[in-house]
C-alpha cells in the first residue's frame, strides 16, 4: 500500500540521518476505503493525488509548527511517499480526513519510494499561506484563499536518490 508521509526537510534530514521516517505512530494519508467511498468515480491514481494533497496539507501545518517553534525551515511543503504493507496502515473512523491513517511502527528508509517537494518558485505562497493559517482556522474567508492558494503548486518529484540534493 502505498502512504503519503507529510513531511519538512528539516525532518526529511532527520530520516536520512536516522535510516527511518519516525518516531511512530505516524501520521499518513492513503487509499482508504473511506476515500474510495467517498470519491466513487476516480480511479486508484485519482485517489493517489487526493491523499498526496491532504499530506501537503499536513505538511503546511508542520512547517507553521516549526516557525512557532522557531525552528528555521524553509518554506516547502515535502511528501514522502512509502510502500508500506496492507496491515500497516490503519485508518479509523475517528479520525476526520478520509485519507488519513496511523502507522504503528516507524518506515524504514527502504520503503521510500519517492520524495514530492515544492519548486523553490512557490515559496512566496507557502510563506503566505504559513502566515494566514491561523486566521483562516477561526473562519476568515481571505485567509482560507490564501491558504487554498498554496495548493495551486503542484509538488515536483523526487526519486530517492535524489533526496541528498534536497537537504544541501
Amino acid at each position: 500500500m502505498r502512504v503519503y508521509l507529510p513531511c519538512t526537510l528539516p525532518a526529511l534530514a532527520k530520516a536520512v540521518a536516522a535510516g527511518e521516517i519516525g518516531p511512530a505512530p505516524l501520521i499518513g494519508y492513503a487509499v482508504t476505503p473511506s476515500l474510495t467511498e467517498w470519491y466513487a468515480s476516480g480511479d486508484t491514481e485519482e485517489l493517489e493525488y487526493v491523499a498526496l494533497t491532504e499530506a501537503a496539507r499536513a505538511s503546511l501545518r508542520m512547517l507553521a509548527a516549526d516557525r512557532a517553534d522557531g525552528v528555521d525551515a524553509a518554506s516547502r511543503r515535502v511528501v514522502i511517499a512509502a510502500e508500506v504493507t496492507d496491515g500497516a496502515a490503519i485508518a479509523g473512523a475517528d479520525l476526520e480526513e478520509r485519507a488519513r491513517v496511523r502507522l504503528a511502527d516507524s518506515v524504514p528508509l527502504a520503503k521510500v519510494a519517492a520524495v514530492h517537494v515544492d519548486d523553490l518558485y512557490a515559496v512566496p505562497d507557502i510563506e503566505a499561506a504559513i502566515a494566514a493559517l491561523p486566521a483562516s482556522d477561526e473562519g476568515d474567508d481571505d485567509a482560507r484563499f490564501t491558504v487554498d492558494g498554496a495548493e495551486a503548486h503542484e509538488l515536483m518529484w523526487y526519486a530517492t536518490q535524489e533526496i541528498p540534493d534536497l537537504l544541501h
